[in-house]
């Protein structure tokens, strides 16, 4: 598939709604790729460069370091992979703005929990790709038809 490249500002306003819609990424260490699984962003209005993880110390992510997601949104029309630098988080008010019900549910021992790692991920370089085929484009995709001059989108690579 073809992308244009496109507005960066745009691109990343589309990233930051789709990721707050759906906050799982795939996250590995950059030093070790049998790292990589899913894990749920949160994410601060506040803070749009950088992203938080709830884990536990005998994680492997508790290595910290050089880290890259990937991202593919609830409707597939943005992807994303981005990359960053996980450090722990040790702001207790932003744990307590973060800290819900599914984390809960992961530490029962709550947010004194002694294996709890709260993680921010200062982000950095990301590659964005933002594409909508529509009705109709779905249906010709369906039917096998060419669809190469039917995606609207595009694609850029920013920093976050």
């Amino acid at each position: 598939m073809k992308y244009d490249q496109a507005n960066p500002e745009e691109l990343r306003g589309k990233f930051w709604k789709a990721l707050a819609s759906s906050p799982y990424v795939m996250l590995q260490l950059d030093a070790d790729p049998d790292t990589a699984a899913p894990m749920t962003a949160q994410i601060d209005k506040g803070a749009n460069s950088a992203i938080w993880f709830f884990t536990s110390r005998d994680n492997r992510f508790a290595a910290m370091g050089g880290a890259t997601a990937t991202f593919s949104s609830k409707g597939h029309d943005v992807f994303a992979r981005f990359h960053g630098t996980l450090v722990e988080e040790t702001d207790r008010a932003l744990l307590d703005r973060h800290w819900n019900n599914f984390a809960a549910a992961w530490f029962p021992g709550g947010k004194e929990a002694p294996d709890l790692l709260f993680l921010r991920m200062d982000l950095g370089d990301a590659s964005i790709w933002a594409g909508e085929l529509g009705i109709i484009g779905v249906a010709k995709m369906a039917l096998g038809l060419d669809v190469t001059g039917d995606v609207k989108g595009g694609f850029t690579e920013t920093r976050l």
